[in-house]
């Protein structure tokens, strides 16, 4: 599909903000839906049964943040969609996240200190649905990242829509509904192994309204965490991440499964990630130091590993990651 420009939006976020230390996570690993350089990102949205190719320019500072989001789509959209979507980008990107209480609480830690200096007004940001994080953790589990990558590029090629916008081209997720009658031998043909159960699984408890997005954030955390162990193939850490980044759970901290572990182990206490610190000893570090922020603050470390990593080699990394 070939889109044209329908709407153009102002967006504010909370100061301060960081536009491309927020728009842009290097350690995400690729996926054709999405594209970025300095000042500009571009991805593809599913939004009210639209599909929807969306430009972020940063047009302000890090003290007067301002956004213009340019909104692509197939026909012309009024007020109240792109009032709707504008909403809704706030809560996905976190533009109303006050910072203010946790740079007061941590912007003098030894170790966190420095790095909120470099990266002031970064937040987490989720650019996708509850479905869409769902089939992209599923993509995750227990294999390399380039078999990540390999296998949601094939089911993008497969179920998603190429968009043609802004000079990009960039696939866009499909509906649950979408993939209803997909059985579990068809996406097997696409390498996605034993996922595919999970898959099918997940998308038909969207499809029967099982799972409704909008009416989980306004359930407790336990609530949540419930509803989300209850769904198939879905593990502590992953309910771990989904309550971090989609429900913005600033504490989130409570499981580190392997391959965090020995990243954690070398980051934390410049150990071999081979010889990892034991989790209860890193939970009890997170827990004392923390207290109150600590997925956010993990969340800085992390980043500013990758950002690092995007600049310079970091070569005890790459061995763990293997893209």
């Amino acid at each position: 599909m070939t889109l044209a420009l329908q709407a153009m939006v102002d967006l504010i976020p909370t100061a301060p903000f960081l536009f491309d230390a927020t728009l842009h996570k290097p350690d995400h690993f690729p996926t054709p839906d999405n594209a970025w350089q300095p000042g500009v990102r571009w991805l593809t949205m599913r939004w009210r049964g639209e599909r929807l190719g969306l430009k972020i320019e940063d047009r302000g500072t890090v003290d007067e943040p301002r956004l213009a989001l340019g909104v692509y789509g197939s026909r012309l959209l009024d007020a109240g969609f792109v009032d709707g979507l504008a909403a809704e980008l706030t809560y996905r990107y976190n533009l109303d996240l006050d910072l203010g209480t946790f740079y007061a609480r941590l912007d003098t830690h030894p170790a966190l200190g420095p790095v909120i200096a470099r990266w002031r007004g970064m937040r987490p940001y989720n650019p996708g649905s509850l479905y869409e994080y769902l089939i992209i953790a599923i993509a995750l589990q227990n294999c390399t990242v380039r078999r990540s990558v390999s296998m949601m590029r094939a089911l993008f090629e497969r179920y998603g829509t190429l968009l043609r916008f802004d000079g990009q081209a960039l696939y866009c997720f499909w509906e649950p509904a979408e993939l209803a009658e997909v059985s579990e031998e068809e996406l097997r043909g696409l390498k996605v192994g034993y996922r595919a159960k999970s898959i099918v699984r997940i998308t038909g408890a969207f499809v029967r309204g099982e799972i409704d997005e909008p009416a989980l954030r306004g359930q407790t955390r336990d609530e949540q965490r419930r509803t989300l162990l209850g769904l198939y193939g879905i593990g502590p850490a992953s309910v771990g991440y989904l309550l971090s980044d989609v429900f913005r759970h600033r504490d989130e901290l409570e499981s580190i499964p392997p391959w965090e572990q020995k990243i954690y182990s070398k980051l934390f206490f410049d150990v071999d990630p081979e010889q990892p610190v034991p989790v209860e000893e890193l939970m009890a570090y997170f827990n004392r130091e923390f207290a109150g922020y600590r997925g956010l603050a993990v969340h800085y470390f992390w980043e500013d590993l990758f950002w690092r990593r995007l600049h310079e080699p970091v070569e005890w990394l790459e061995k763990l990651i293997r893209l």
